[in-house]
């Protein structure tokens, strides 16, 4: 523990403190900022019940409160109920596994179980035809190229062409998360082998395999920023693979965020085709189309799996729906077909 051992000082503020700590070290800063979230809410339980978390004695927290909590999240989605349970869970075993009190752990699982939802595998929906026709026209940079009369602005605006035109056609080709691409850096990738060890969702390595189209636009990307890296006074291996062209970065090269990154979609996706599509595709879209481009193209769910990262294999099954058309064209020639040739 990282507070005092007198257990009888000890609020139930100042373990879930120390219990965010051990989170934040151990996990991913998404998954920190997720537990922050559930051991708020889970104090407006707390207090709802006469039990302020700033003043309370840890020892005074019981299994009933848990039992409180869970009721509680009805009214949020199944999948933050979830997550969130998952958070306050493991908060009651941490203070158990601190001693501050003895936690009944099965009795945690049942009542997870018993009054919880269990939140249902989602179809992803998102416009395939209007993604291609996206990718189609960003592949020629001349497209997304802006002139101006300001010869820095007429460089940047060339910078961020083939910036962007990279990062949306590695987006399609590799299923990258859009901070997984924001943090991707040049020695990162494996140029001869085609793919990259990156630390992915939940802190795990994994390995990002690219299209020689992708590496083909990154490379020429860049080549365009070559003079901005060697005049960084970095190695290369260090520098972004996606920076940021814009004036708060100047000359230096810093990577993009995720938030440059939706807006680089954003921008794109209102030039190309049309502010009615604006919020319709979005960078994870782009992952959508993906996987479901690697299951058409392999028809092998586990490849697939593998390919996307999925720990869950139902999250993959949740795209095989997108080739209901094929599905719909071998029933008209088996049965419609069929009929009409047996009843000439």
């Amino acid at each position: 523990m990282d507070e005092p051992t007198e257990k009888k000082s000890l609020t139930i503020s100042d373990v879930m403190n120390a219990y965010l700590r051990m989170v934040e070290r151990s996990r991913s800063k998404h998954t920190m900022l997720a537990y922050k979230n559930a051991l708020h809410v889970f104090s407006e339980v707390l207090e709802k019940k006469s039990l302020k978390p700033e003043i309370t004695p840890i020892e005074n927290l019981t299994e009933e409160t848990f039992s409180k909590f869970v009721d509680y999240l009805n009214v949020y989605a199944t999948a933050t109920e979830q997550l969130y349970l998952q958070a306050i869970k493991g908060f009651f075993l941490y203070v158990d596994s601190e001693r501050l009190i003895d936690v009944n752990q099965s009795r945690l699982v049942v009542l997870m179980r018993q009054r919880s939802r269990r939140p249902g595998v989602r179809i992803p929906q998102f416009p395939i035809d209007e993604i291609e026709k996206l990718l189609d026209k960003v592949q020629d940079v001349e497209n997304l190229t802006v002139l101006t009369d300001n010869e820095d602005e007429t460089a940047n605006a060339k910078l961020r062409a083939y910036r962007d035109r990279a990062f949306l056609l590695t987006l399609a080709d590799t299923g990258f998360r859009v901070h997984e691409a924001c943090n991707l850096r040049r020695g990162d990738v494996d140029w001869n082998e085609g793919r990259a060890v990156i630390i992915g969702k939940g802190n795990k390595q994994a390995v990002v395999r690219f299209t020689s189209r992708a590496l083909q636009v990154i490379k020429e990307y860049l080549s365009q920023r070559a003079t901005l890296d060697g005049s960084s006074g970095k190695q290369l291996s260090s520098l972004p693979v996606f920076a940021r062209h814009d004036k708060g970065a100047g000359k230096k090269v810093k990577p993009m965020t995720p938030t440059t990154g939706r807006n680089i979609v954003k921008e794109r996706v209102d030039q190309f085709l049309g502010k009615e599509m604006t919020g319709k595709i979005t960078p994870h879209s782009f992952r959508h189309y993906f996987v479901t481009s690697a299951l058409r193209g392999t028809g092998n769910l586990r490849i697939t799996q593998e390919l996307a990262r999925h720990k869950n294999i139902q999250v993959t099954q949740s795209y095989t729906h997108l080739s209901d058309e094929e599905l719909d064209k071998a029933y008209h020639d088996v049965f419609e077909k069929g009929a009409s040739r047996k009843s000439k």
